[in-house]
């Protein structure tokens, strides 16, 4: 087991404590997303695992060693470790190909060039070399500050929303080109993310935080299928919820189903087309059935009436 979190306490204030025996294990050689609204502890626990933060009670115990935390360190941080924030900390009169070999010995030149150029390829940066920091966006820094911090190929990779600063376009090239990389490198990934659609086709398990409560702990297909709530569910995009009584009307157990689980059939349910709109690869429809209205997803557009089945 490459980190382990047992029995964590933490508070930002003794009137509240955020995380009360928290447990948790992550396996080498795996992504794994921190996923949750705002405020509900994502940061802080990355922040705790990385050694920025003391803890009141508990462990966490990374490479089979117990961390120390500030108290312990006179350098915060562990050294198979690295956490890119979301301050990136770089150098600022240091080209960006110095700030990504920052890290690198200077006892092979043509090796260290070698690999500053394999990680700006990496991050999608290779035309930005010799730029300033100070003259990159936002987002172009995060992934400077990505590149900088695999260029120590370190065991673990802890990465504070990466694709929050990023533009779409961007955002797709970045996550296939870093995931990809981790996992030809044997570097396992930790991130926090408000956007589990960002990430989704590529993590090993996913880890859900309410207010500093564990939520759900799995892999994403299983917490996907099987939301334990309404928050849960509300995480992975557009949803149709149901209390008890709509449940009931409908025949059945589920308390949730995406648009893209309810199907138009010949045989199901009646329902009425509210609003059928073009959505790019899909229409997006409003339909009434049973005094519910319910989101589905279509690949042409609706009219009038439907039939409509859930899955």
């Amino acid at each position: 087991m490459l980190l382990e979190i047992n029995n964590l306490y933490f508070s930002h204030s003794k009137d509240k404590p955020l995380f009360q025996n928290l447990n948790l294990k992550f396996s080498a050689g795996k992504i794994i997303a921190l996923a949750g609204e705002s405020g509900c502890g994502k940061s802080t626990l990355l922040s705790l695992i990385y050694g920025l933060l003391d803890w009141e009670n508990g462990e966490i115990i990374f490479d089979d060693k117990k961390t120390l935390g500030p108290k312990g360190n006179l350098v915060p941080g562990e050294p198979e470790m690295k956490f890119v924030a979301q301050n990136f900390d770089l150098m600022p009169y240091a080209t960006v190909a110095e700030n990504v070999g920052k890290f690198l010995s200077n006892i092979n030149l043509a090796k260290k060039k070698e690999t500053v150029n394999e990680l700006l390829q990496v991050v999608g940066l290779t035309e930005f070399a010799q730029i300033l920091p100070k003259y990159l966006s936002g987002g172009q820094q995060q992934r400077v500050a990505i590149a900088r911090a695999l260029s120590v190929m370190p065991k673990l990779l802890v990465l504070d929303e990466p694709f929050s600063n990023l533009d779409f376009p961007r955002k797709i090239e970045l996550r296939e080109r870093l995931f990809k990389y981790v996992k030809e490198n044997n570097i396992s990934l930790i991130i926090s993310t408000h956007e589990i659609q960002d990430v989704l086709p590529w993590l090993d398990q996913l880890v859900v935080l309410q207010e500093g409560r564990l939520i759900q702990n799995d892999t994403p297909e299983e917490i996907f299928n099987n939301p334990y709530n309404e928050y849960v569910a509300k995480l992975f995009g557009e949803v149709n919820l149901f209390n008890e009584n709509e449940r009931a009307d409908f025949g059945f157990k589920k308390f949730s189903y995406y648009p893209r689980q309810i199907k138009i059939s010949e045989n199901g349910i009646d329902a009425k087309v509210l609003e059928s709109r073009f959505a790019g690869s899909f229409f997006w429809n409003k339909v009434s059935a049973k005094n519910k209205e319910i989101i589905i997803y279509t690949q042409n557009r609706i009219d009038d009436f439907v039939k409509i089945t859930f899955g």
